[in-house]
């Protein structure tokens, strides 16, 4: 992504040479990763949440890594996001790579329209267990579910996708071979990954997967003893479910 007021990208293959700058106020601190395959919407979607606006025009992929700042108020604590929006392409790999480390939660994006960029989410998975430490927080998004005209993936196979990268994920935290578990896997060994079909155009369940992963950081950053215990996954279902509900009204 270039050419974006307010945003600066990277040149071919570096990565940048700053930090996120400070909020002025904020209780916790949280980085997120945005990754998927090139043309999935990871740009799109990052601008929809951050300033309410999609980024029409012709496709262009960002170079290298890029990051915004957006301060979320869950339960009453201000938490500071820096998300940190990735180039797809193979040939960035190498510069993504080194942001996995301290990364606290993943948003693994694919697009409903294209079969590849689902179909490569297990190799997503491959470096995430490569790179990234065992216990962050991935969620898993179809992106572009306003185009359902154009749709070649089911809702139903990415509810499929995400229960399954839910467990092989589960599998490898335990000390396991992520290339293991993807051969040895059957259908009934399922754990779950919290999923959304998403749309970066129309803010569709955009603000809920931010806030989702919000809310899963302060819990972890430390819960208190009359504080009921939080299960991202659940939480993100009984959104979905509310939503659902809602529409029917």
């Amino acid at each position: 992504m270039t050419g974006t007021a307010g945003v600066t990208a990277t040149r071919d293959g570096e990565a940048p040479n700053r930090s996120p700058p400070c909020s002025s106020s904020y209780d916790l601190t949280g980085k997120v990763m945005l990754l998927g395959d090139s043309g999935v919407g990871k740009t799109c979607f990052l601008i929809q949440f951050k300033d309410g606006a999609f980024l029409s025009g012709a496709f262009i992929a960002t170079v290298g890594i890029d990051f915004r700042n957006k301060v979320v108020t869950v339960d009453g604590m201000r938490v500071k996001l820096q998300i940190w929006d990735t180039a797809g392409q193979e040939r960035f790999r190498s510069v993504t790579h080194a942001y996995y480390r301290d990364a606290q939660a993943l948003l693994l994006l694919y697009d409903i329209t294209n079969k590849a960029s689902f179909d490569n989410i297990r190799a997503w998975l491959t470096e995430i267990h490569e790179y990234a430490q065992r216990d962050v927080v991935i969620m898993l998004l179809g992106n572009k579910a306003d185009m359902s005209s154009e749709r070649v993936i089911r809702s139903e196979d990415g509810e499929t996708l995400a229960r399954v990268s839910g467990c092989l994920w589960d599998r490898v935290k335990g000390g396991g071979s992520l290339r293991l578990a993807l051969r040895t896997h059957s259908p009934g060994q399922e754990y779950g990954v919290p999923f959304l079909e998403t749309s970066a155009k129309t803010g569709m369940n955009v603000e809920l997967a931010f806030l989702a992963i919000a809310k899963e950081l302060k819990y972890r950053a430390g819960q208190s003893a009359d504080e009921p215990s939080f299960q991202i996954r659940d939480y993100v279902e009984s959104q979905k479910k509310r939503s659902s509900c809602c529409s029917f009204v």
